[in-house]
């Protein structure tokens, strides 16, 4: 069995802020770097991706999406975007660029939507990017059942598989025995195809009370969902209750135990279960206890930081930092806060193709950050 970590023997702190001006400077265990704001004034900005001429696009949680010019920052409203549930945890989540958006100009977005009814839940649109336009969309995934009480957990981040497919990350909205109940699709970690449908070799096609896009299951609330470098490796983490958030790497398949094992207690202090691992539930490669509150993740992949190479980078709202984790193997071995002294809410990060972190903040009047080194 993989050891946990107890996380209090391997954290260290650091990313105290020693100067002020344009940009911040900050000294971290092994890099002395700088936050530069780029863009100011975004409402609960959530997703983040890059296209390939370095513009990017930015989802605010109210519904709007934004372009934003490279160099210049520029911001642009993108129109065509679909209505979507802008209450509690819900709103315009992710956005995610096809990896041959340079010929198909497609993206993807992930969003809380109410139905007819007024039943809420997760949805994926695929549609194509002209100018700042969105045209040709079709919705190619609803998690099912929507449900009409409770805005909370919907999930939900994008990523583009080695194997070609989407994975689509979710929550149980809060209704904690539905991450085990297969048959539907909350609280669990979706594969498909990029026009929906399923694929041949997904884990459960075919087996009777198991819905077939489910990858994963038995997963509480996942906002990081990031793809290990030189590796076919799937990585993502999830918020736990009052501590249990989680790192685990994705299995085909695989049942991560939520609700029946956990780390955490309820909010109000109440037991959710007295184990912690059980035999058929993968046991996490680390938790925060207390929890951080982690949304988004990314491997840092980039040539400006070299002492990060490969390192996991992880926002914490809670907490209100950015998290470095380091990997020997498959286990984190050591953890640095970083921009703790800044006091945001970090909803996203990503490591950008010009090789520089970026960052979301969480807050009315949110930003997208720059780290980049300083001498």
């Amino acid at each position: 069995m993989r050891i946990l970590i107890f996380l209090a023997l391997i954290f260290a702190s650091g990313g105290a802020a020693i100067a002020q001006g344009p940009s911040q400077v900050f000294e971290s265990e092994k890099q002395k770097f700088k936050v530069v704001s780029l863009a100011q004034g975004l409402e609960y900005p959530w997703g983040l991706a890059f296209l390939p001429n370095g513009d990017m696009l930015v989802t605010e949680r109210e519904g709007r999406l934004n372009l934003l010019r490279a160099k210049t920052f520029q911001r642009e409203e993108v129109s065509g975007v679909p209505k979507v549930l802008a209450k509690g945890q819900g709103g315009l989540l992710d956005v995610m660029a096809h990896p041959d958006f340079a010929r198909n100009r497609v993206i993807f977005l992930s969003y809380a939507a109410k139905d007819e009814k007024g039943a809420a839940g997760t949805e994926v649109l695929r549609a194509e990017l002209n100018g700042t336009k969105l045209e040709n969309g079709n919705v190619i995934f609803r998690a099912e059942p929507k449900m009409k009480s409770g805005n909370n957990h919907f999930g939900s981040r994008l990523l583009w598989g080695p194997d070609g497919k989407l994975y689509i990350t979710l929550g149980e909205r809060n209704v904690k025995k539905e991450a085990q109940n297969p048959s539907n699709h909350l609280g669990s970690i979706i594969r498909i195809n990029e026009d929906g449908s399923v694929p041949k070799d997904n884990p459960f096609v075919d087996k009777d009370g198991y819905r077939p896009e489910i990858f994963t299951y038995g997963n509480r609330n996942v906002q990081g969902i990031a793809l290990r470098p030189g590796t076919k490796q799937i990585w993502a983490h999830e918020h736990g209750p009052k501590g249990g958030d989680e790192v685990n790497i994705l299995k085909a398949g695989t049942n991560y135990g939520w609700p029946a094992v956990t780390y955490g207690v309820d909010y109000t202090g109440f037991k959710i279960s007295d184990e912690t691992e059980g035999p058929g539930f993968e046991p996490p490669v680390i938790y925060w206890k207390p929890s951080i509150a982690p949304s988004g993740m990314s491997f840092y992949t980039g040539n400006k930081f070299p002492k990060w190479k490969n390192n996991i980078f992880v926002g914490a709202l809670v907490q209100t930092h950015l998290r470095r984790l380091e990997m020997k193997g498959d286990e984190i071995v050591h953890q640095e806060v970083l921009l703790e002294d800044m006091g945001e809410r970090i909803r996203d990060v990503r490591t950008g193709p010009d090789g520089y972190i970026y960052v979301l903040t969480d807050h009315a009047d949110g930003q997208v950050l720059r780290l980049e080194p300083a001498s």
